[in-house]
C-alpha cells in the first residue's frame, strides 16, 4: 500500500515533520541517544557529570545555587479552585517533604532532566479519600532514555537498550531547556566539563612545579676518581638532606644548595589557568564570577548579583512547573473537571520592597490606605496600628463670649446638621477656628459682617480683597474659601428657617 503524500494529509492527522520520517540517523530503533557532544565523543553516560559534581568548587557552587531557591518563600494560590480542593492540596503539600523535593527537582538544572517517581497511595489515611501522593522519589537519570517520540522510557533488565514505556501520571520530569531535538535538556554540568578538566590538569602541573622549583636544589661534589657506588651513596644522602635537612658525605666531598630564581612568572601561568577555570565554573553555575575575581568592584558585583537572581528565578520556575503537574494530576484523579490551585515560589524581601515602593508612590499621589489594608498586605496584627484620628468638633474661639461660637464654627455646625455633601474647606475652617486668638476673632466677625452685606459672591470677593489684600496669596485664598463656604451655609440655614416657618 502506497504511503499518503505529506502534502495531501489533513490538518488534523497529526504532525508531519517527525523524527522517524526525517533524514536523521541519530536515533537507533526506538532509542534516542543523548545528543550531548561530550557524552557522544567519550562514549560515556551521564554519570560522567556526577563525578564532576564532586569537585570542590563545583560542589560549592551547586550548594549555593540550590540554597538560593530553597531560601525563597513558597505557597499555593487558590485562584478558581474550590475551597475544599484548595484545603486538601494544602494538606498534601504540608505532608510532603518539600525541602527535599525542591532540591531533587533542581537536579534538572545540573543534568538536564531529573526523573521523579510519584508514590501514589489509595484509601483513607491521607488528606484525600481517593488517590493521593505519599512521596516523590528522585531516581538516577542514567536509568532512563527517550524514544523517537520523545517519550520517557525506563531501562529494565528485560529491555536494557530501548527501555520500557512508563505509565501515565507516574513520573514527574523537570527539565531545563528541553527541545524536540534534545528532550534530555541541557545540563549546566556539561558546560563545566572542560573547565573542570583543565582546572585539574593545571592543579596537577602546578603541584609538580611547586615540588620541583619550590625548594632548593642540593648539588654534591666528589673527586673525579669517585666510582659509581660513591656517587649513588652521595645521591641518597642528598635526598635525605632535602627530606630531613641531615646528611653524611665523604670528607673530601662538598654540598651546595642552589635556589631557583626567575620562575615566579612560570608559576603564575598555572595559577592564572586555575583561576580562569574556577571563574568559568562560577559563571555557569551561579551566573557570576565575582567571588573568584580579584579585580571585582561594587558595580560589577551588583550586576553579577542581578544575573544570579535571574538564574534563581528560572530555577524556581522549573520546580514550580513540576509541583504544579503533581497538583494537577492529583486534582484530576480526585475531582475531575475541577480547577487546581497553583504552586509558586517568590522572594519575600524583593516583593515587600516592590510593594512598599508602590504604596509610597500611591500615597504621594493622594491615596489614603486603611488599617485593614496594612494588616492584609504586611501582616500586622490587630492592635499593632493606631486608629486614625477623628476630626475635631467646632469650638468657640479663645476670647469669645461664653457660649458663643465664631461664624466659621457656626457654619460648620449648621452643615453637620444637614444632609449636604462635606465641605471641601472643612479642614481650613477647623484650623482657623481652633487657632483663633482675640484678634482672629475680630477678623472672623469682620468676615461675617462682609458676608451679610454682600449681595453676591463677586461682591463678597471684592470686599475681601479690599479688606485683607495685605495678606499673602495662600492666606487670602484660604480666607476666601472659608468666607464663601460661610456664605453658602448661611444661605442654606436661612432657607431651612423659611421652610420651617412656612
Amino acid at each position: 500500500m502506497a504511503t499518503k503524500p505529506l502534502n495531501l494529509r489533513n490538518l488534523t492527522e497529526g504532525p508531519v515533520a517527525t523524527r522517524v520520517q526525517s533524514l536523521d540517523f541519530s536515533w537507533l530503533g526506538m532509542l534516542l541517544p543523548n545528543p550531548d557532544p561530550i557524552l557522544k565523543a567519550s562514549g560515556k553516560d551521564i554519570k560522567t557529570y556526577r563525578e564532576i559534581a564532586r569537585d570542590s568548587h563545583v560542589g560549592a557552587c551547586i550548594r549555593r545555587r540550590k540554597a538560593a531557591v530553597k531560601a525563597m518563600q513558597w505557597g499555593l494560590d487558590r485562584g478558581q479552585a474550590a475551597a475544599r480542593v484548595s484545603r486538601a492540596v494544602q494538606d498534601m503539600i504540608d505532608a510532603l517533604d518539600m525541602e527535599r523535593i525542591i532540591g531533587n527537582a533542581l537536579e534538572a538544572t545540573l543534568y538536564g532532566y531529573a526523573p521523579m517517581e510519584i508514590d501514589w497511595r489509595a484509601g483513607s489515611g491521607g488528606p484525600f479519600a481517593g488517590v493521593w501522593p505519599g512521596d516523590v522519589i528522585a531516581l538516577p537519570p542514567e536509568w532512563f532514555c527517550f524514544d523517537a517520540d520523545n517519550a520517557l522510557r525506563f531501562k529494565t533488565r528485560a529491555q536494557p537498550i530501548t527501555g520500557e514505556l512508563l505509565p501515565e501520571r507516574k513520573f514527574l520530569l523537570p527539565r531545563q531547556d528541553a527541545t524536540y531535538q534534545n528532550p534530555y535538556g541541557l545540563g549546566d554540568l556539561a558546560l563545566c566539563y572542560w573547565p573542570v578538566v583543565f582546572k585539574k590538569g593545571g592543579m596537577r602541573f602546578w603541584l609538580q612545579f611547586a615540588e620541583k622549583y619550590g625548594s632548593a636544589f642540593a648539588v654534591g661534589k666528589l673527586p673525579r676518581g669517585a666510582d659509581a657506588a660513591e656517587r649513588t651513596a652521595l645521591l641518597a644522602d642528598l635526598d635525605s638532606l632535602l627530606q630531613n635537612a641531615v646528611a653524611t658525605i665523604p670528607d673530601d666531598g662538598s654540598v651546595e644548595l642552589i635556589e631557583m630564581a626567575g620562575k615566579s612568572a612560570s608559576a603564575d601561568l598555572y595559577e592564572r589557568l586555575v583561576t580562569y577555570c574556577r571563574g568559568e565554573i562560577s559563571i555557569v553555575l551561579t551566573g557570576t564570577n565575582q567571588t573568584v575575581e580579584a579585580d571585582s568592584n561594587r558595580a560589577s558585583a551588583t550586576a553579577g548579583m542581578g544575573v544570579a537572581e535571574d538564574l534563581r528565578d528560572a530555577d524556581a520556575e522549573i520546580v514550580a512547573a513540576a509541583v504544579n503537574q503533581l497538583i494537577a494530576w492529583t486534582v484530576e484523579l480526585n475531582w475531575p473537571g475541577q480547577a487546581a490551585p497553583k504552586f509558586s515560589l517568590w522572594d519575600q524581601t524583593a516583593k515587600d520592597e516592590l510593594q512598599a515602593a508602590r504604596d509610597k508612590s500611591n500615597h504621594d499621589a493622594g491615596a489614603k490606605f486603611t488599617n485593614a489594608y496594612w494588616i492584609r498586605s504586611y501582616g500586622y496584627q490587630a492592635g499593632d496600628l493606631a486608629e486614625p484620628a477623628q476630626p475635631a468638633l467646632p469650638t468657640a474661639a479663645p476670647g469669645a463670649p461664653a457660649g458663643a461660637m465664631n461664624a466659621v464654627a457656626f457654619a460648620a455646625a449648621a452643615l453637620a446638621g444637614t444632609d449636604a455633601a462635606p465641605d471641601p474647606t472643612a479642614a481650613e475652617q477647623d484650623a482657623l477656628a481652633s487657632g483663633a486668638a482675640p484678634a482672629w476673632g475680630r477678623m472672623l466677625d469682620q468676615i461675617a459682617a462682609l458676608v451679610d452685606q454682600a449681595d453676591d459672591l463677586a461682591a463678597l470677593q471684592r470686599a475681601l480683597v479690599d479688606a485683607f489684600g495685605s495678606l499673602g496669596d495662600d492666606e487670602l485664598v484660604k480666607l476666601m474659601a472659608a468666607a464663601f463656604a460661610l456664605a453658602e451655609l448661611k444661605g442654606m440655614a436661612a432657607a431651612q428657617a423659611d421652610a420651617g416657618q412656612g
